[in-house]
């Protein structure tokens, strides 16, 4: 994880927020304050001047009226009146101030501290309307002297019907009112200063307590993103803080059980899908392989690192069949057929959906078991039941019509009975022997045959087998004999054994031409003994040669039936062989004969019962 920035951290932006806050704080009160106190400075330099301008006005009326009631001639009076106002004048006010008296014309009787004035008849604006009768105070700037004044002009009244005689003009600064808010505004500047430094202070001790534990915490959690668990978060104090560190070390020892829990029962997970005989396979929401155990990279001859996000669709052959959504919706299982030229193969694929309660679709489970044995064994016990049926059904049909010939009269008729009670007769025992040959295999399917093995020399048995079916042969074939002069010990049960030869010699004698040759030719190939049987009758199609020992398999059907043959005898010779530890094969060529090998072990055949 990436170092947080310096103005990123929690710790800055605390204090910064807390500086912050007291300076809003600090702000909003001095300006509050600034406003306020300027308003009373200025509302009481107004009220003081606003006083000593009524106390002056009140001095100069009664000056007028002294002037008024003077029997003294008028230059004289004037005199004396400009003389008073101009001592009123000199008396109150301050050089900083300038101030004016004029009488009703506008002529200024006296001035303070610019006397030059006296005399002069003023034009100002102001003045004018105080003699009419109108005060205007008013603050203005003036910039020859960089400083602002306060104007004020007041009408003086002396009559009854309050007639306008005179007014008086005053300018004076208001700088001073401005230096004390100045000085007041560097006072709060200054402690301003100090209280954010103080501030500052303590919100880096406080964000330390909080921020340490959370720093410890933050460690924490990057110690058990990678999954240890032994660090515990050290605890400060029982605040909120304190309580939350605790939580957090109660959290890592519950997420460490839960890891356990977990990783348990992964470990179980993996070996039950490792050790599966079925394939599984999971995909996500979009149909991508994300898992893949190893018994389905074997049913589908691909690896984990090939399959994992392909989609499962184009995996199991499917894309062009289905579409994905048919496949989560419609679908639980389904035959699939991935069978070549040279294998028969069938996987049966089971389908379920994995999604939480009420929620969406998070993907599917795919299950494969390998299901090519069973179809052929299905296979086979169809074309079993229905080679069984067809082989009975003919023998039966054949006798029915016969006895129903006998029974409908023909009995009677010396030429015919004999001939149709041969034909059933011949039926019933083609029967029997179907049926003794299916309940010798049934006991050697179901391992309740049994074996009398004892040692037997190889060719003095052969030519007992081969001068018996001389004496009993009736067509013109001739049956040659290539067999060691030497004894050959093996271990076998004769009398099954005799049945093993007996089987694959008629067979060859059924299919030879007339005046044809069957070799018997025995020999030792490494710790075996190798027996074969070759005929010069029509072969074998190539394509047929590896089936001639399934049951009730014939090459030329139409033929066999004829010489009475019933599909069984390789097969039980084949089931015999195998008992007794050897293979046995075929060899053909079609229109050249066929060759029957058998192989038997030289040592004691282990077991003795199927």
């Amino acid at each position: 994880m990436n170092k947080v920035g310096f103005f990123r951290s929690i710790h800055v932006k605390f204090v910064l927020i807390y500086v912050l806050l007291i300076l809003i704080a600090m702000q909003v009160i001095s300006v509050y304050f600034i406003n306020n106190l300027e308003d009373d400075l200025r509302r009481n330099f107004t009220k003081s001047v606003v006083e000593r301008v009524n106390i002056l006005e009140f001095n100069i009326e009664q000056k007028m009226r002294e002037y008024q009631s003077n029997k003294t001639p008028r230059d004289e009076r004037q005199t004396t009146l400009e003389e008073s106002i101009q001592s009123l004048l000199n008396e109150e006010f301050k050089k900083d101030n300038e101030i004016q008296v004029l009488d009703k014309e506008g002529v200024v009787l006296a001035s303070h501290p610019n006397k030059n004035l006296v005399g002069q008849i003023s034009f100002n604006s102001k003045i004018r309307l105080a003699l009419e009768g109108t005060e205007d105070p008013d603050e203005m700037f003036d910039p020859t002297i960089n400083k602002r004044l306060y104007v004020y002009a007041k009408p003086i009244k002396i009559d009854n019907n309050g007639q306008t005689i005179g007014a008086i003009y005053l300018e004076t600064s208001i700088e001073s009112i401005y230096d004390q808010i100045q000085d007041i505004n560097q006072i709060l500047t200054t402690g301003t200063v100090i209280a954010l430094v103080i501030t500052a202070l303590l919100g880096i001790f406080l964000a330390r307590t909080i921020t340490r534990p959370m720093a410890d915490m933050r460690k924490q959690a990057l110690v058990m993103a990678r999954g240890d668990f032994s660090r515990k978060v050290q605890v400060y104090g029982d605040d909120e803080i304190g309580q939350l560190a605790m939580t957090f070390n109660d959290l890592t020892r519950k997420l460490q059980e839960a890891t356990a829990v977990t990783e348990s029962e992964r470990r179980k997970l993996r070996s039950v899908l490792t050790y599966m005989t079925d394939g599984v396979i999971a995909t996500d929401r979009d149909g991508a392989i994300i898992l893949m155990n190893d018994r389905a990279e074997e049913m589908l001859n691909i690896s984990r690192q090939n399959a994992l996000g392909t989609p499962l669709m184009e995996l199991l052959r499917l894309n062009t069949q289905y579409t994905w959504d048919e496949l989560y919706s419609e679908y639980d299982t389904m035959l699939l057929d991935f069978s070549s030229e040279d294998m028969h193969y069938v996987v049966r694929a089971n389908f379920s959906v994995i999604q939480k309660e009420d929620g969406p679709v998070n993907g599917l489970i795919a299950v494969l078991h390998d299901v090519t044995e069973q179809e052929q064994i299905e296979h086979e016990r169809r074309e079993f039941v229905f080679n069984v049926s067809h082989e009975l059904r003919t023998p039966l049909t054949t006798m029915r019509s016969y006895l129903e010939a006998l029974a409908e009269g023909a009995w009677q008729d010396e030429n015919i009975a004999p001939r149709f009670l041969e034909v059933t007769q011949n039926e019933t025992e083609r029967m029997i022997r179907l049926v003794t040959d299916l309940l010798q295999l049934s006991k050697m399917d179901s391992k309740d045959f049994r074996f009398t093995f004892r040692e037997i020399n190889l060719p003095q048995y052969l030519n007992d087998i081969i001068d018996r079916h001389e004496m009993l042969e009736k067509e013109n074939i001739v049956l040659k004999r290539v067999l060691p002069e030497t004894p050959i010990l093996v271990q076998m049960d004769t009398d099954k054994m005799t049945q093993v030869l007996d089987n694959i010699i008629s067979n060859a004698m059924k299919y030879s031409p007339e005046g044809g040759n069957i070799t018997l030719s025995a020999g030792k190939v490494g710790r075996k003994v190798k027996v074969s049987i070759q005929d010069e009758g029509v072969g074998i199609p190539k394509n047929n040669v590896s089936k001639i020992f399934d049951r009730f398999f014939r090459v030329d059907k139409a033929r066999s039936r004829d010489i009475g043959g019933t599909g069984l005898g390789l097969a039980i010779a084949k089931e015999i062989v195998l008992a007794h530890g050897g293979e046995i094969w075929a060899e053909s060529e079609w229109g050249e004969g066929t060759t029957i090998h058998f192989t038997l072990p030289l040592q004691k055949a282990r077991g003795a019962s199927v």
